[in-house]
């Protein structure tokens, strides 16, 4: 909800810090902006869930990547 809630406002993700203990948002927030990303008009609770296990997957693997760590600064800007 973290990213998808700044990507939606057009915030910057390369120097977001998330923090997996901050809640934001209500669950309605969440659902609703979930339903909005997942690509399905209608998805069911498999697709939902599906979806919030591979961008979990995806966004985990980012945060660990050394292309995108701030280390490498402003030469992968928004890789």
């Amino acid at each position: 909800y973290q990213y998808l809630s700044r990507y939606k406002r057009g915030e910057d993700l390369d120097h977001f810090l998330f923090i997996p203990e901050r809640t934001e948002g209500t669950k309605k927030d969440c659902l609703k902006l979930l339903m909005e990303f997942c690509g399905r008009q209608n998805p069911s609770w498999m697709e939902l869930s599906n979806f919030t296990h591979f961008l979990d997957f995806q966004l985990s693997k980012c945060e660990k990547s050394a292309f995108c760590s701030p280390a490498v600064g402003d030469d992968f800007q928004g890789f």
